[in-house]
């Protein structure tokens, strides 16, 4: 790599992980580690909640699906809307009238330990599936740039990750979220337009090309539900990002760190609408890799055109067909991507840890105590992803494993959510079966199309697997809400 990038990607690498640990107090609170003791401004917060949606996950997977295929992946950001509009009319005050810096404090009221148990282990779960997998994304481009084993570069990102997060609280996550969403946007925008003025004909090249392939379609309208349909990966949108912006305790401490109800959702409406038109560029971006080398075939070696390689075609033309000074800062911008969502997890994941189950156990404990097991668990959960992560290195589509585990791991949450908070009358019983019932599906829709062959064949899930989480949901919600009825 030239010099010049080397030195961009270096000294940002250095630098943020520098700002991050200026924010350390050697007297800290727990609250000022999680919250930041509810004293951000709104438009740090709203920057930081988007950073944090966006993730390499966006940044590498989204061009790689585009690459591949077309623009229905996009139709997953379509469905933010809905998502935000429940979010802020329903969950958001709940959250701030609890007033617990963990989003499973309410459940706990609601139905008892046990459903704040089940919620916060499972939301776990799938925070240290989403640290490795974004892990594996960063590691994509120093992989392709430098031929470092990956293991190597996913060690060294996640233990300087680690350092800043730990160290620096929730003020450090959050304060560099916000300059790496910065960073992130203006090296897409201009990674776009350099693929579309490196064209012979210019960007009427580009979208004659796309079009010709059918790149700009966002799938089938049909009312399949075998496939990935429009309406499909739609309604699956509006699951999982209600489940975003109104259960995760990623978003959920965020909200509680701004300084009221009506900052706390003008952060969660700006942050949640900025990544409509950003993710947009990610999918123009990977259609223009794609008519970039068709009009240059031999420009993309033929390793890359292989099944499991369209994660890493971006990053090769990053090193490969970008001017000398850019290439360091669309590396940059990945790692500001990753680093930002892996931050979050850690902080969110040690307060879920802290208040969700060591409490649980010690009934009185230290304010020195406290920040002590923070610092543990969110060193424990970046051990953990890396761990994870080396065994996900081999993979065709990181969008589609990652959307495929945050369905199965999500267990169902949302509907135990929605069902204590729309149907008062659903005590604890009710709402056990459901939770039972519901990972019972989960597991099935999950499993049965890998295990059962031969005689269960016919026995296998024949939905297509993003209605895992919608099906799941559902039968929770239905199943206790059927059962009151009954009484």
């Amino acid at each position: 790599m030239n010099p010049i990038d080397v030195t961009i990607f270096v000294v940002y690498l250095v630098g943020i992980v520098i700002f991050g640990i200026s924010f350390y107090r050697k007297e800290r609170t727990s609250d000022d580690y999680s919250t930041g003791s509810g004293n951000l401004p709104a438009w740090v917060i709203g920057l930081s909640i988007f950073a944090t949606f966006v993730s390499s996950i966006s940044y590498l997977a989204l061009p790689g699906a585009a690459f591949l295929g077309n623009w229905n992946a996009f139709v997953f950001s379509l469905s933010i809307p809905v998502a935000i509009f429940m979010a802020i009319k329903f969950f958001i005050p709940l959250y701030r009238s609890v007033g617990s810096p963990s989003a499973y404090t309410y459940l706990e009221e609601r139905f008892g330990p046990w459903a704040k148990n089940y919620v916060a282990a499972f939301w776990l779960l799938t925070q240290v599936m989403r640290v490795a997998v974004i892990l594996y994304l960063l590691a994509l481009p120093m992989y392709v740039i430098l031929g470092w084993d990956m293991r190597l570069i996913i060690t060294i990102t996640g233990l300087s990750v680690m350092i800043y997060a730990i160290l620096g609280g929730i003020k450090a996550v959050i304060w560099t979220d916000a300059i790496q969403a910065i960073i992130l946007i203006t090296g897409a925008v201009v990674t776009l337009g350099i693929l579309m003025f490196s064209l012979p004909e210019g960007p009427s090249q580009y979208f004659e090309i796309a079009s010709l392939h059918d790149k700009f379609s966002l799938g089938s309208f049909g009312l399949s539900l075998t496939e990935s349909t429009f309406w499909i990966v739609f309604i699956y949108g509006i699951f999982i990002n209600l489940q975003n912006y109104g259960i995760d305790q990623n978003y959920i401490q965020r909200y509680m760190s701004a300084r009221n109800e009506k900052e706390a959702i003008s952060s969660a409406f700006g942050g949640g609408l900025l990544y409509i038109p950003v993710s947009l560029l990610f999918f123009m971006i990977g259609t223009g890799l794609f008519v970039y080398y068709q009009v240059y075939p031999d420009l993309l070696p033929e390793e890359f055109r292989g099944a499991g390689m369209s994660d890493s075609v971006f990053p090769y033309f990053i090193v490969n067909g970008l001017p000398a000074g850019l290439t360091g800062l669309l590396i940059a911008s990945i790692f500001a991507a990753g680093m930002s969502t892996i931050s979050t997890s850690l902080n969110s994941g040690a307060t879920v840890i802290l208040n969700d189950f060591y409490k649980a156990f010690r009934k009185e404990i230290s304010e020195k105590e406290s920040v002590k097991v923070l610092y543990l668990a969110s060193a424990l959960i970046c051990i953990l992803g890396v761990m994870v992560s080396f065994y996900i290195i081999q993979v065709e589509s990181a969008l589609d494993i990652w959307w495929n585990l945050a369905g199965i791991f999500s267990g169902g949450m949302l509907g135990l959510f929605l069902l204590g908070y729309f149907s008062a009358k659903v005590k604890n019983m009710e709402a056990a079966i459901g939770v039972v019932l519901g990972l019972l599906v989960i597991i099935w829709m999950s499993l049965s199309p890998v295990y059962f062959s031969g005689p269960l064949e016919n026995l296998q899930n024949p939905l297509h697997n993003y209605l895992t989480i919608i099906v799941g949901t559902l039968v929770i919600f239905l199943t206790g809400f059927l059962l009151t009825i009954r009484k």
